[in-house]
């Protein structure tokens, strides 16, 4: 006889496990990864994991995703911890789960469309910008320009990977995207 575990804010070992994976290919992609562009700019896929596990289990699961992710790659890189900027990586997920499940009623690619713009333009351009603004008395507009210019090319790779990986049918199975 079978007993299905129970995680708490995860619902079952296997969203637990799987999460664990997207917070290592986040750090593996954002800290590791990542195309520097000086001391605040970076061209990487840190927040494709992220979007991923908003998008499968849920806005809570992709909130605690980036949030993990964040505050684990900072530590692991030497990095000073930022609350602002893992205030961002968690409205990534957030946004992400919450915007999927809202737009059941589009077609699949603007569904995809949406949830990864408005979440990055949420996380990545706005609260993330801040952060970064503050933390080193940079110019707060000029920064959000480079920055959304940056989420824009690396928004539109991850809407292309995100609707390509949901085209799969195995993997869409395993990880019950509806």
């Amino acid at each position: 006889m079978r007993t299905k575990q129970k995680v708490a804010l995860f619902g079952s070992l296997r969203t637990l496990v799987v999460s664990a994976i997207f917070v290592a290919l986040s750090i593996i992609l954002g800290k590791y990864l990542a195309i520097p562009g000086g001391n605040v700019l970076r061209f990487s896929f840190e927040n494709l994991p992220v979007l991923l596990s908003g998008i499968a289990f849920g806005p809570f699961v992709g909130m605690a995703v980036g949030i993990v992710a964040d505050l684990l790659g900072s530590l692991l890189r030497g990095y000073d911890i930022n609350l602002i900027l893992t205030l961002g990586a968690a409205v990534i997920g957030l946004v992400g789960g919450i915007l999927f499940r809202l737009s059941r009623s589009l077609a699949e690619l603007p569904r995809v469309i949406l949830t990864v713009a408005v979440a990055h333009l949420l996380g990545s351009v706005v609260i993330k910008t801040l952060g970064l603004a503050l933390f080193y008395d940079m110019p707060l507009y000029e920064l959000m320009l480079w920055r959304l210019l940056n989420y824009i090319i690396v928004g539109a790779l991850e809407i292309v990977i995100i609707y390509s990986l949901m085209r799969n049918k195995t993997l869409r199975t395993y990880l019950s995207i509806h």
